[in-house]
């Protein structure tokens, strides 16, 4: 890690998003994901948000009772959560599967590998990303730049599995 003057930041401490109905999102994230809840919100006596936790690694998140704000946020991935290995992603997808929900697989990424396509129930897009990398950033000090990155990805996920093939037999 290169010495800088960037103040000391500690990775994600959570994240918030609005949502229309909080007990539903506060079921769906513990059924698919397994949060359970650490802290509630309230204001003459009624429940206006609630943050939960993981209890295997995963980040914080926090709900706030905002239905209109909700609704206009709906289909965003403002945030991904990371998944250790490749293995533990196909697992994640095989359980959301197995819940009803919908996912578009695992697919090789930039650097990991990727769940999309699940959403809650206000439409947040929820993603998962490997912190598991196939491919090393070439420079702490240079962007890695990636031009139409489905299209990339997919000539770079070929030369990936080339790479890793065994050797054939002839």
């Amino acid at each position: 890690m290169i010495a800088t003057d960037a103040p000391a930041l500690d990775g994600v401490h959570h994240v918030k998003l609005p949502v229309s109905d909080l007990e539903r999102s506060r079921a769906w994230y513990a059924s698919r994901l397994g949060y359970v809840t650490l802290i509630e919100f309230t204001k003459g006596g009624r429940t206006t948000g609630i943050t939960m936790r993981h209890p295997n690694g995963g980040p914080m998140i926090g709900f706030v009772l905002d239905p209109d704000l909700a609704g206009r946020a709906s289909g965003f991935d403002y945030f991904s959560i990371g998944v250790r290995s490749k293995a533990d992603l196909e697992n994640l997808a095989e359980r959301l599967a197995a819940l009803g929900e919908e996912n578009a697989g695992v697919h090789f990424a930039t650097i990991g590998w990727i769940l999309p396509g699940t959403h809650d129930p206000d439409g947040h897009e929820v993603r998962f990303y490997t912190n598991d990398h196939h491919t090393d950033v070439p420079d702490e000090d240079l962007p890695l730049v990636v031009d139409d990155p489905i299209g990339t990805e997919a000539e770079r996920e070929r030369a990936h599995n080339a790479k890793a093939a065994p050797p054939s037999a002839g």
